[in-house]
């Protein structure tokens, strides 16, 4: 998973980036706010640990703008430990509050914790009842590769191939999967994991589902490169 470290201390950042890319984190840096925005924008972390005492733009400011658009998890970590740093920074819709100095060890348990809670696995029963489902569906993908997906992920794939270009805000997809039952946005986000681990080549670096901030997901692909097994294009 990808981690964007912002921070202004060059040194610290790079204390932190070891700690994580020694748990086997891809870890990014950015060193103020301005520049952490479009950082976060060309990388699409799976989480920010973030500072408030920034150049150009402080954190909370940081944080309030991502938050319009995205849920990525955020843990602030900063010598600002007051109660009411504390507060703003949770009221902003950070998920931790850590202050400096800091334990390495507590903030990879950190880190570990929250992005279980971002990405929670599925359940080995309800995998399993998911793939004894009838309606298994298979597909073609790249060179005659057969995929195999499960009901939910099925639907998902069909919607996304049925408007290709087009973007599919988070709310129509999970009416569109679980109908009344309704998903959230967790379980929305898991489902694209597990789809994008089978159809796309590098799933960390999605080519086929993009993810547009604050409003959905998009297949990028045209439709043609994508058939089941009967035959027929989606």
């Amino acid at each position: 998973m990808k981690v964007l470290v912002i921070d202004g201390d060059q040194v610290m950042a790079d204390v932190v980036a070891y700690a994580l890319q020694r748990e086997g984190y891809e870890v990014f840096q950015a060193h103020d706010g301005i520049a952490a925005l479009e950082r976060w924008a060309e990388v699409r972390p799976d989480l920010l640990i973030l500072d408030v005492n920034l150049p150009r733009l402080d954190g909370f400011a940081v944080c309030q703008r991502i938050r319009r658009e995205s849920n990525t998890p955020i843990i602030f970590l900063s010598v600002r430990c007051d109660d009411a740093d504390v507060v703003q920074g949770l009221e902003l819709g950070a998920d931790a509050y850590l202050g400096k100095p800091f334990s390495p060890r507590q903030l990879v348990a950190r880190t570990h914790a929250v992005l279980r809670r971002a990405f929670p696995p599925v359940a080995p029963a309800e995998w399993d009842r998911e793939m004894r489902q009838p309606g298994l569906r298979a597909f073609y993908l790249d060179q005659g590769k057969s995929i195999h997906l499960t009901p939910l992920e099925g639907r998902l794939f069909e919607l996304l191939v049925s408007h290709p270009g087009e973007v599919q805000s988070f709310e129509a997809i999970m009416e569109h999967v679980w109908g009344s039952r309704r998903g959230d946005r967790d379980m929305l986000r898991q489902l694209v994991h597990r789809l994008r681990n089978k159809i796309e080549t590098d799933p960390e670096n999605s080519a086929r589902i993009k993810t547009v901030p604050g409003r959905g997901y998009m297949l990028a692909e045209p439709p043609e490169s994508f058939k089941r097994r009967s035959g027929h294009k989606l």
